[in-house]
């Protein structure tokens, strides 16, 4: 269970990103995060994994205090337990898929082993295992840069499950993706969540898919939490009140998209 108590975020130029939040996250949860550039989206997930230390206020992920006090062995032992996937994939391009997935492993293993790439059998049935579930497993000994966008993408979340972490948190993972990717990519993090039990906290830019996928939609505007709530709750003058305006066309919200929920 992730749990906020007041927290706030001040970074050191004075921009104050996170007020007085206070929330619970579930194991298996699929949460949405939505609102506008600057409004505390990124900060909030970036605290759970301690990239991003708390200003003020108690943070609990897994039964651990992301406090001060948790650095070094124990820090890189709790990342362990926490994927984290970004919009730009970071992959090793000039190096294969397979290999992409394995780099889950070295966490794990010691500085000699990690040097000569020495995995073991089980590391790479796991590796290549991830790659099945994702549909992708043809692609383990193509190089990376052969890929398409939603390949890539496809593929961070694959090395994300090999990791067997207990969350996974996504930062915009489909805003540089076409619609149609776009929708394959979440339909993917739909089946993690719903497949393996991982609690999934991605930020989202379409509002659309932020309703389509996510079971739960935490609105923020300026740092606040405005809207804390199942999606199928969400509305127009909702959302109004996360993006303080209405929504355009690039937002990609229609009745309609709402209604269906």
């Amino acid at each position: 269970m992730i749990r906020f108590q007041n927290v706030g975020k001040i970074y050191p130029n004075g921009v104050e990103a996170l007020k007085d939040v206070t929330l619970d996250i579930q194991q298996g949860e699929f949460v949405a995060i939505i609102g506008l550039s600057g409004a505390g989206k990124s900060t909030l997930i970036r605290l759970i994994n301690k990239m991003h230390d708390i200003t003020s206020g108690t943070l609990i992920v897994n039964d651990t205090n992301v406090d001060d006090t948790l650095r070094g062995r124990e820090l890189r032992k709790f990342r362990r337990g926490i994927g984290m996937i970004f919009q730009s994939f970071n992959l090793i391009l000039r190096t294969t898929v397979l290999k992409n997935v394995l780099a889950a492993r070295v966490a794990e293993m010691g500085t000699l082993r990690t040097f000569v790439g020495a995995y073991t059998k089980e590391d790479k049935i796991n590796a290549l295992s991830a790659l099945e579930q994702l549909g992708i497993l043809e692609k383990a000994y193509n190089r990376a840069d052969q890929l398409s966008g939603g390949q890539m993408q496809r593929v961070a979340l694959a090395r994300t499950i090999a990791q067997n972490p207990k969350i996974i948190l996504a930062d915009e993972p489909v805003a540089s993706l076409d619609p149609i990717t776009a929708n394959q990519v979440m339909a993917d993090f739909k089946k993690v969540n719903t497949e393996l039990n991982i609690t999934v906290i991605a930020n989202m830019h379409h509002v659309d898919m932020a309703l389509k996928y996510a079971d739960r939609v935490i609105g923020i505007n300026n740092g606040e939490i405005v809207y804390d709530g199942p999606s199928s709750k969400v509305t127009n003058d909702l959302l109004k009140m996360v993006y303080g305006r209405e929504l355009t066309d690039d937002d990609i919200l229609t009745d309609e998209m709402i209604m269906d929920q």
